[in-house]
């Protein structure tokens, strides 16, 4: 979850030099406000991963995937477990 692919504002210290090397299935949890990565950086390196990935956007969230809103939080923990069951049950 909220996997750091830059430092903050520095889009060319990619850290996903291992990716290729990567077996296992991947799911990914991402805040659409992380800073640490835009969607399309991680949709575009995650074309690296040989194995099963997916990519879960939490609309709204920081890298903490916290929200501005608290109320917004709620439903986080349920649609993470909702994404890693159907991920690995799939």
């Amino acid at each position: 979850m909220s996997y750091p692919f830059h430092p903050p504002r520095k889009p060319e210290q990619l850290r996903t030099q291992h990716f290729p090397e990567l077996k296992t299935p991947s799911l990914f949890i991402h805040g659409t406000r992380d800073p640490f990565s835009s969607t399309e950086e991680i949709e575009k390196a995650l074309t690296l991963i040989t194995a099963k990935v997916r990519l879960v956007e939490i609309e709204g969230a920081g890298h903490d995937l916290g929200f501005e809103k608290k109320s917004a939080s709620r439903a986080l923990p349920e649609k993470i477990v909702t994404a890693f069951q159907e991920f690995f049950d799939a």
